[in-house]
């Protein structure tokens, strides 16, 4: 056969191979901050802090309004990005190893797995199969000793120095070094596809930086935590320079994000570090300035530059990149594909009917409570894990959270609330338990007489830290014991008697429903670690109409009555204090039974909560 007919038939053959076979599986490169706040870039409104590559990043590709991670603190927001699972079900709920029980705290720490536990493959496993070379660059906090990346299908772990001091080449935090490597590991695998995981120290606490930084950014809100975020933007700039100069970008889907909100308090010896308004509270937080996270995906020619204002989870990264890479995505898997958000500037099918999960049950060093949240549309719901409380918020009109509309809409709080713990169950979300050496006073020092979630930023840093002095002194008491002493008995363990009074356990009603009857009550018996006074909560929903019905709450030591008021509906719960009781030390039993039955129903009832006074 001819020579020039042969060429013309291979170059035919060529052309009639699919596209996809002929496609080389793209570069993946996460580049992710360490408690970057919404804000902190230029591209996200942010006017006193210079980031000039981030913001070409942004101008180049698609940059997310309303990102989330998947927690609030760092090791569950990064073990969700590496597997695709929910912290809950993964049972890293909290940074490892996280904050220390204490008699300021009302709740004991939920447990927690102290790595990522098996059978939860990483990105790197995933790729693995497709041929791809990975590197996990930076910190890592999902465990330590046979527990590193090297142990989660990552080919190469470089930690690199955390705090190498303000004046290191490496870089304040050892940004600058970090992207080095990360740069050097591009050179050397450029011939084949890779995941690099550079996951930053920069700007987490302490803050160190040049001081030719901290004088260039002397008008910032605070100098040194602007000089860090220079740094870091000009370490993703070695990065993004890398892939330039080897012909990489084209085919390298680029995604920047931050593991959890900024930190907009004082935190060791610092000042504020930064604010997240107009959304509320910051990192450890389950309101917006905790969760939200800027996020940037870059991926010239198949991603447009555009803004997206649908909501997305860092946790989506995962099965988005294994559609991408096309493996298969993890079997047990949490969140979404947004491969057509991305790539077809429409939201997944399901995506407006998707709610967003957070299970957080622990105390965190910035102030954070124990809490659990859902996001539907625009609706979010808080749920106060110390006292069953429940807050709603609508996003679209009030982005700042600052007008709690439960009372107003209690049927969708009562659905909202249902889901959630419908959720919780499903991936076996660990629960709370009440703290029987608690300190009421050391409490109210750490979370009432100071309300850091509504905490507004003053011109300056360093102006706020005396407005914080007394708060970050009683945060950071590490009293054990305490004098008040909790006990939470819930509806689902109490010991029914009567016709219809029962426990409701599907999810949205989980309650002690049905009390249609005057005669029928409930009762626990407990053991009280100390004799004394007991303040006693009840946590009570009553629909319209059926409120007025009174209540005695009886121990062998004596009684209290409660007249039971409307909650809009009957899971809708509300915290009430309705009295004192005595408990002797050891073995007791309580009984709930009604005085008098005004309406159709008494109430439902989720949980009594006794609190020792005296």
């Amino acid at each position: 056969m001819p020579r020039p007919f042969l060429g013309l038939l291979l170059a035919v053959l060529s052309c009639l191979v699919p596209l996809g076979a002929q496609e080389t599986p793209p570069n993946i490169v996460i580049l992710f901050a360490d408690d970057l706040g919404i804000n902190d870039l230029g591209c996200f409104g942010r006017q006193d802090q210079r980031t000039p590559n981030l913001d070409k990043l942004a101008a180049d590709g698609a940059r997310f309004t309303q990102a989330y991670a998947a927690a609030s603190v760092c090791s569950p927001s990064r073990a969700a990005l590496m597997t695709g699972q929910s912290p809950a079900r993964l049972k890293i709920t909290t940074f490892l190893t996280g904050r220390t029980d204490r008699s300021s705290h009302r709740l004991l720490s939920a447990p927690i797995n102290l790595h990522l536990p098996a059978g939860a493959p990483t990105i790197a496993e995933l790729l693995k199969p497709k041929g791809y070379v990975s590197a996990a660059v930076g910190k890592w906090h999902l465990g330590g000793k046979g527990h590193q990346p090297t142990h989660h299908g990552f080919d190469e772990y470089f930690p690199g120095r955390a705090n190498p001091g303000a004046e290191s080449p490496q870089g304040g935090k050892g940004e600058l070094g970090q992207a080095d490597f990360a740069a050097k590991f591009i050179a050397k695998n450029k011939a084949k596809p890779f995941l690099l995981y550079l996951a930053f120290d920069n700007p987490h606490i302490p803050l160190a930086a040049p001081a030719k930084g901290i004088a260039a950014n002397a008008q910032s809100f605070h100098p040194t935590y602007a000089a860090l975020v220079e740094s870091l933007d000009d370490a993703c700039g070695r990065v993004l320079k890398a892939l330039d100069e080897h012909g990489l970008a084209q085919n390298t889907l680029v995604v920047f994000a931050s593991d959890n909100g900024g930190v907009h308090i004082s935190e060791l010896k610092e000042s504020p570090a930064t604010y997240n308004a107009p959304s509320r509270a910051g990192k450890g937080y389950l309101y917006e300035g905790g969760l939200r996270t800027p996020l940037i995906i870059r991926y010239p020619g198949r991603i447009a530059s555009r803004v997206i204002s649908e909501p997305v989870v860092l946790g989506d990264l995962v099965p988005t990149i294994c559609a991408l890479a096309k493996v298969p995505a993890p079997k047990t898997l949490d969140f979404q594909d947004i491969s057509p958000l991305l790539f077809e500037s429409k939201p997944p099918a399901d995506a407006a009917k998707r709610p967003l999960f957070w299970h957080q049950p622990h105390y965190m060093n910035q102030g954070g409570k124990p809490g659990g949240v859902v996001r539907e549309g625009d609706w979010k719901l808080i749920e106060q894990y110390e006292d069953g409380s429940l807050e709603l918020y609508d996003l679209a009109k009030d982005p700042s959270e600052k007008t709690d509309l439960a009372a107003a809409e209690p049927a969708r709080v009562a659905a909202m609330r249902g889901k959630l713990e419908a959720w919780r169950r499903s991936v076996g979300a660990e629960p709370t338990k009440a703290n029987p050496d608690f300190d009421r006073a050391a409490w109210e020092d750490c979370f009432v007489k100071t309300d850091a979630t509504k905490l507004a930023a003053l011109p300056t840093s360093e102006a706020m830290r005396p407005v914080l002095a007394q708060w970050r002194l009683a945060m950071d008491a590490r009293a054990t014991e305490g004098p008040n002493t909790l006990i939470h008995l819930e509806a689902r363990d109490a010991r029914v008697k009567g016709a219809k009074l029962k426990y409701e356990e599907p999810p949205h009603k989980d309650t002690l429903g049905f009390w249609v009857n005057a005669d029928d009550t409930a009762s626990w018996t407990f053991t009280a670690p100390k004799a004394g006074t007991y303040r006693v909560t009840v946590l009570q929903g009553c629909g319209k109409g059926n409120g007025g019905s009174v209540v005695a709450l009886d121990t062998a030591k004596g009684s209290c009555e409660f007249t039971v008021e409307e909650t809009g509906h009957f899971q809708r719960f509300v915290p009430r204090e309705v009295g004192k009781l005595t408990l002797v030390a050891g073995e007791n039993t309580l009984t709930v039974r009604p005085v008098k039955k005004a309406k159709a129903a008494v109430m439902d009832l989720r949980r009594v909560i006794l609190e020792r006074v005296e």
